[in-house]
């Protein structure tokens, strides 16, 4: 079913949240209510952006500071959005991402020390004023997250190996967001079991947009 006010909807939280297990929960729960969408991520989401991705994700934590790391971010999230998401939405797909611009307040802007209005800015400059429709923000203790994070594995472990204060900033980021915009950035306790937490976001969801998701079966 084509849906002609599709929208952006993000998952963000700190690394282990549990973000990509519930996007694609999220994904799972539209599919079934007859809605067009499709999931993708950040670092990434179009070939451009995925190449650019293992610059940022892999390596040494001291690999770039943290201005060469919000730069690489917002070449590969302008050809993201330019390639895959503005065009899913003027056909009228919904688009969820893992992580979007919040990620970039968040790590650099908090955690990094830039300044949430240093991200604003290159933002402005780079997609005018497109932003999500909705975002929610998995909150989770960094000691929990990074557990998680540590038993997934992988070699794209960079900012998880920046440790647990830099975590704890990044989680302090992602709350002062929420904070900010409590209308359109929705925090939610992701201490929970997997379903519990499902059931929140898709309450948030239906809530936003008037629509009646369910679990998966």
């Amino acid at each position: 079913m084509k849906s002609h006010n599709a929208e952006l909807i993000v998952l963000e939280g700190v690394d282990g949240a549990g973000k990509g297990v519930q996007s694609r929960m999220l994904l799972a729960a539209m599919k079934d209510a007859g809605l067009d969408v499709i999931l993708t991520r950040e670092p990434g989401g179009s070939p451009g952006a995925e190449e650019i991705r293992r610059l940022i994700v892999e390596g040494e934590t001291n690999r770039w500071d943290d201005m060469t790391e919000l730069l690489l971010i917002y070449a590969a999230r302008r050809s993201h959005v330019m390639d895959t998401i503005k065009p899913a939405l003027k056909n009228g797909t919904w688009v969820i991402s893992d992580r979007f611009a919040d990620s970039s307040r968040a790590f650099q802007g908090v955690a990094g020390n830039l300044g949430i209005d240093v991200v604003d800015r290159i933002h402005q400059e780079t997609l005018g004023d497109f932003n999500p429709g909705l975002t929610i923000i998995l909150d989770l203790d960094p000691e929990i997250s990074l557990s998680r994070a540590d038993a997934r594995g992988g070699v794209e472990d960079r900012f998880e190996q920046k440790g647990i204060e830099y975590q704890a900033s990044v989680r302090q980021g992602f709350r002062q967001l929420a904070q900010m915009t409590p209308e359109s950035r929705k925090l939610i306790d992701a201490s929970g079991s997997m379903d519990d937490v499902s059931q929140k976001i898709l309450d948030c969801v239906n809530a936003h947009y008037n629509l009646s998701l369910r679990l998966p079966s």
